[in-house]
C-alpha cells in the first residue's frame, strides 16, 4: 500500500502562487508516476499534471502549461506542484496519485487540498 498526504492549499488572489506538496509513505518503491488532479464544484475530476517517479519526465493538462510546474525531490517520494499566474478557474479540491504501472487507473489517491482563488 501507498499512503498519499497533500498540503499547500489555501486562499490567493487571482495572479497569486502556491505551492502543493504529496508526500508518499508505505510501498513507494513500487511507485510508477505521481500525478495532480483536481476536481470544481459540480464538474468533473480532471487531470493536471503528472511526473514519472525515476526518469521525472513530466507531462501537463494544456490548460495548466506555462503556469504550473510539477516536480520531486531528490528522494523520489515527495511531489510538488508550483502554481503561479493563478485564476479562478483553478479553484478546485487538488488530489494527488500515484499508480505501480504506466498502464491503467491511478491506484492511490490522497485526501485532497483545497485551492481557493479570488478575483
Amino acid at each position: 500500500q501507498v499512503q498519499l498526504v497533500e498540503s499547500g492549499g489555501g486562499f490567493v488572489q487571482a495572479g497569486g502562487s502556491l505551492r502543493l506538496s504529496c508526500a508518499a509513505s508505505g510501498r513507494t518503491l513500487s511507485i510508477y508516476d505521481m500525478a495532480w488532479f483536481r476536481q470544481a464544484p459540480g464538474k468533473e475530476r480532471q487531470f493536471v499534471a503528472r511526473i514519472t517517479k525515476y526518469s521525472g519526465i513530466t507531462d501537463y493538462a494544456d490548460s495548466v502549461k506555462g503556469r504550473f510546474t510539477i516536480s520531486r525531490d531528490a528522494a523520489k517520494i515527495t511531489m510538488y506542484l508550483q502554481m503561479n499566474s493563478l485564476n479562478v478557474e483553478d479553484t478546485a479540491v487538488y488530489y494527488c496519485a500515484a499508480r505501480i504501472s504506466s498502464f491503467g487507473d491511478y491506484n492511490y489517491w490522497g485526501q485532497g487540498t483545497q485551492v481557493t482563488v479570488s478575483s
